[in-house]
């Protein structure tokens, strides 16, 4: 494969794909220089894996489960290095929010957030609208065991959504 295949693939992708590529990032990812760099490395390694993509499962799928590894990668090794910045949780008052937020969307990323690894991929998978086959092919469990999973975050979602009246849900 060239470099101009290459190339002309990694943008393909990421054009079609950058939708799923921020909600990946959204929910492993907290501060917008975090979310920077969590792209730009999904971005490398999706770049990376162009030429070992033997087309088994669909680009989607492929793509999808890159991004994922990246990201629970990521926040794992940052885990480690983030012990010691006193500063963190001003970043808010740094940026400029946009006009206009959905509460309940917000609402929604920060209990993706607060999720283990397993079932914040799952989620995502889930709101993409993947069938329990991709996700299995994705994530590497099986089919019935993604639907207990679904089923658990659910209810939780559902509970958590009960105690919670401040954003209208």
């Amino acid at each position: 494969m060239t470099q101009q295949q290459q190339n002309s693939i990694f943008e393909d992708w990421l054009d079609r794909y950058r939708g799923m590529f921020f909600k990946v990032v959204r929910a492993y990812a907290f501060t917008l220089a975090d979310q920077d760099d969590l792209f730009q490395e999904i971005a490398v390694q999706i770049w990376r894996s162009i030429l070992s993509f033997r087309a088994e499962s669909s680009a989607g799928t492929w793509v999808y489960r890159i991004a994922l590894n990246t990201a629970m990668k990521w926040i794992r090794k940052e885990r480690r290095h983030q012990d010691g910045q006193p500063y963190e949780h001003l970043e808010h008052l740094l940026t400029t929010k946009e006009a206009y937020t959905d509460d309940r969307l917000e609402w929604l990323y920060e209990e993706i957030a607060r999720m283990n690894e397993a079932d914040r991929a799952v989620t995502l998978l889930l709101l993409d609208g993947f069938s329990y086959k991709e996700m299995s092919d994705i994530l590497g469990i099986s089919e019935s065991h993604i639907g207990v999973k679904i089923h658990r975050i659910k209810k939780h979602l559902i509970t958590k959504s009960e105690n919670y009246d401040y954003h209208g849900i």
